[in-house]
């Protein structure tokens, strides 16, 4: 996937944007009538969606992690699916963390598998059928919003507070999947993540459905090697941007940035170009957890060595009002149970 173009997230729209409106109202309509097709399968487990409107960089990936914890506090046990984005592997295939990588299977699926059994699948219908097979007893999955092939119990749509539905476009002149008003249809609970102000939008379409919503943070957690030194941070993820400020609002110094597309597979020439430059200017480099999980297993000298000279920015996510999200999975449990 290439970067996305930065005129997604101004308000003031560019030529080029101008020139894709064509082709945005058009993918937009295709996209939001997808949405509202009758799903092709029901899974025999309780399926959950944390989903989004826009393409990449809401969180979902750490989301899906704590309500995984959330869930299992309260008894359950949750497992994932997700398509396994960035990986060549088309599934279903159980994720094993010990023998897959990220260019069989993707970055999010080897993230997610240290937390919970993790099938990826381009086939939702054909994943969830596969995690019947694992010992779990409710299926969370990472993005799939707009896929309609699967039916789901439980719609979590998040929204980044600081960015909301950028331009306001759909893609390719803007971030948004669908229009707004055609997506929040389907959700049934929306997730305000983190804070500022341009989540007004998707707050009154979601107090005119009458939606509950809830808020979390993303949390950076402490890493004293990234204190007191020059940092050159890279990130090959959906918006670079928040990385590198989320590591200067922690009080480090960051003085070179290297943003690549999202799920860039780095190559050997890409970490020797890193290293070479880190260790010119004497800086430590830095990434995310994401990207990490991209090189740490490749077999060669130079992602060996990458791996030993880049520190890893880890992250959290806090959810606000826990006890909230657990009430509203246990009433559809409730109702799926009553309807069966």
């Amino acid at each position: 996937m290439k970067r996305a173009p930065d005129f997604w997230w101004q308000r003031t729209l560019p030529p080029p944007a101008y020139l894709l409106k064509p082709a945005a109202w058009l993918y937009g309509r295709l996209t939001g009538r997808r949405m509202h097709r009758k799903p092709k399968a029901r899974s025999r487990l309780p399926v959950i969606c944390v989903g989004n409107f826009v393409v990449g960089g809401t969180g979902k990936t750490p989301f899906a992690i704590e309500l995984a914890r959330v869930l299992r506090a309260d008894g359950l046990t949750p497992g994932f699916l997700l398509r396994g984005y960035g990986g060549r592997t088309r599934g279903p295939l159980l994720v094993d963390p010990q023998t897959h990588d990220a260019e069989e299977v993707g970055d999010e699926a080897l993230l997610l598998a240290a937390h919970a059994p993790t099938v990826i699948s381009s086939d939702r219908p054909a994943g969830a059928r596969l995690c019947e097979e694992q010992p779990i007893d409710i299926l969370i999955m990472d993005d799939g919003f707009q896929n309609p092939s699967l039916a789901k119990d439980l719609n979590l749509v998040l929204v980044d507070c600081s960015t909301g539905f950028g331009n306001g476009l759909c893609l390719p002149a803007g971030p948004l999947r669908a229009p707004p008003q055609v997506q929040i249809v389907k959700a049934d609970c929306l997730v305000l993540i983190g804070e500022g102000d341009e989540a007004g939008e998707a707050v009154h379409l979601a107090g005119r459905k009458g939606l509950p919503i809830l808020h979390a943070h993303v949390q950076p957690q402490p890493n004293e090697a990234l204190l007191g030194q020059p940092l050159f941070a890279f990130a090959g993820i959906g918006r670079p941007q928040k990385f590198f400020r989320s590591l200067k609002e922690m009080g480090c110094t960051v003085r070179e940035t290297r943003a690549f597309a999202d799920h860039h597979l780095y190559t050997d020439a890409d970490a020797r170009a890193l290293l070479t430059e880190a260790e010119d200017q004497g800086m430590q480099l830095v990434t995310t957890r994401k990207d990490a999980m991209r090189f740490v297993s490749r077999d060669t000298e130079m992602f060996r060595w990458l791996a030993a000279k880049t520190q890893v920015l880890d992250v959290a996510m806090k959810i606000d009002d826990p006890d909230r999200l657990v009430a509203l999975v246990r009433e559809k449990l409730r109702a799926r149970s009553f309807d069966g």
